[in-house]
């Protein structure tokens, strides 16, 4: 997801809001119910939300701002399975939507993976939490990573890359450090939000 500033993410909302409505308001709607006397400033967050993708071009073809597809689902991201230490992502029987906000969001494509275990409890990473990932295959040293080992065990750790070794660092001292050849490691994601249940 782009980044948004305060305004373009509150007309966002409002175009949502309306979308769920059944209703497209005009450039006229939303000056109206945010308290614009000029469309230019608007015409300004509209543009930035089409180049970002989440408004379909202004082409004078229809009445309207309409929001793209990709906009309308942005409320939820598909939950695909649960992480443990050192284990193969468990996939969830069925893809479920998990509300996200927009906030705990990366820039690219991401999905929710829940926690098992508590490999990085220090981190603040608990077990049953649910972390926000963003697809990548590349992460900088330092990043909380979803990591593929030999291509069939998955694992939630710190990265750090070596030309001669990856090593996925533990948040819990009860847990030692992960070594391996740099070919034995595949990212799959970078942790980039997390939510918490408390009961």
């Amino acid at each position: 997801m782009p980044v948004l500033t305060r305004r373009q993410q509150d007309i966002l909302e409002f175009l949502r809001d309306c979308a769920r409505e059944g209703e497209a308001p005009t450039l006229g709607e939303i000056c109206r119910a945010f308290g614009l006397r000029s469309r230019g400033s608007l015409h300004k967050h509209i543009s930035a939300l089409v180049e970002a993708g989440l408004v379909e071009p202004m082409n004078g073809r229809r009445r309207g701002v309409h929001l793209t597809g990709a906009a309308q689902e942005g409320d939820t991201l598909p939950l695909l399975g649960r992480i443990a230490a050192g284990l193969p992502i468990e996939a969830v029987t069925d893809v479920e939507p998990v509300p996200v906000p927009e906030l705990l969001r990366g820039r690219g494509e991401c999905y929710v993976l829940q926690v098992r275990g508590d490999s990085m409890i220090d981190d603040g990473i608990h077990d049953g939490d649910w972390v926000v990932v963003e697809h990548r295959e590349h992460a900088r040293d330092g990043e909380v990573v979803v990591a593929l080992i030999d291509n069939e065990a998955a694992t939630l750790k710190r990265i750090e890359q070596r030309p001669e070794e990856v090593i996925l660092h533990p948040a819990n001292a009860d847990h030692a450090p992960q070594r391996y050849d740099p070919d034995q490691v595949a990212v799959q994601g970078v942790v980039v939000g997390q939510m918490r249940r408390y009961n």
